[in-house]
């Protein structure tokens, strides 16, 4: 049986579309969240980043990788339900940890985050994998954007530096250029959201977000969780998150203490 926060119809459309919403995910853990922003926030870790142009309005923070430093990351990791629902999600018997990610726009941030999809940028195979982007303040307009079905395309997408908008690797003939989904008329999943809710979705999965007009921040808490085919694979170049020095080689299963198993069924 599916874990009590999900059914099997949730299941179903993740695999089919890469796409689902879960209500109340985190939502006991809500308080938790927001105190590891702001800890995260006041002491950045070294790849935290700055995502506006100069002469952009508003503030467009994130980083990554921080729940070893950061207490409340790691007790909602570690202690949530995400990571066995994420089993339930990838039809997996395992879940492990690939990394947390924040990502702040402050009020009157109008810039959009640019549609891509994360999975180019990792160096993880494999179709078993979930993100969950959680906000931690209601969400209306400056919600997060999904392509269903993407995951499936037989192409990626390229990888793209989003300051400079160039490509992340030197080899951009391997990806199909990013598409401009409202205009070519995609099927886009938005959800008007709730603190604690959460858009489960695959690495593959083509994703954007609005800016941030409204009055109120737009914190967010993401969570990205691999299962039993995650394995290494080398990319032609750094890849974001880089783990430098993780020494593991072509098809080898991540290594256990540095993405630790956090549910075995």
């Amino acid at each position: 049986m599916p874990h009590p926060l999900i059914t099997q119809a949730d299941i179903d459309a993740f695999q089919e579309d890469g796409v689902v919403l879960i209500k109340g995910l985190f939502r006991d853990y809500i308080e938790t969240m927001k105190a590891g922003v702001e800890a995260n926030m006041a002491n950045p870790g070294p790849y935290a980043a700055e995502n506006l142009k100069d002469g952009e309005v508003g503030r467009f923070f994130d980083d990554y990788c921080n729940w070893q430093r950061i207490g409340a990351f790691e007790e909602v990791i570690r202690q949530g339900p995400a990571a066995e629902v994420a089993a339930d999600l990838m039809r997996s018997n395992t879940t492990q940890l690939f990394h947390d990610h924040i990502l702040v726009k402050e009020p009157g941030t109008s810039k959009p985050t640019p549609w891509h999809s994360d999975g180019p940028y990792y160096f993880v195979s494999g179709q078993q994998n979930v993100s969950f982007w959680v906000p931690l303040d209601p969400v209306r307009e400056a919600s997060l954007r999904c392509v269903a079905g993407s995951h499936l395309w037989e192409k990626p997408v390229l990888p793209t530096r989003w300051l400079s908008e160039s490509s992340f690797y030197p080899n951009p003939d391997d990806y199909m250029p990013v598409p401009d989904p409202d205009a070519e008329g995609m099927d886009i999943r938005e959800y008007q959201m709730e603190p604690g809710d959460a858009v489960a979705f695959n690495f593959n999965v083509l994703h954007g977000a609005r800016g941030n007009e409204a009055a109120d921040r737009r914190r967010a808490f993401s969570l990205r969780l691999v299962g039993d085919d995650a394995r290494y694979t080398e990319r032609p170049g750094p890849t974001s998150p880089p783990f430098p020095g993780h020494d593991m080689t072509e098809g080898q299963k991540l290594r256990e203490d540095w993405f630790p198993i956090l549910y075995r069924r």
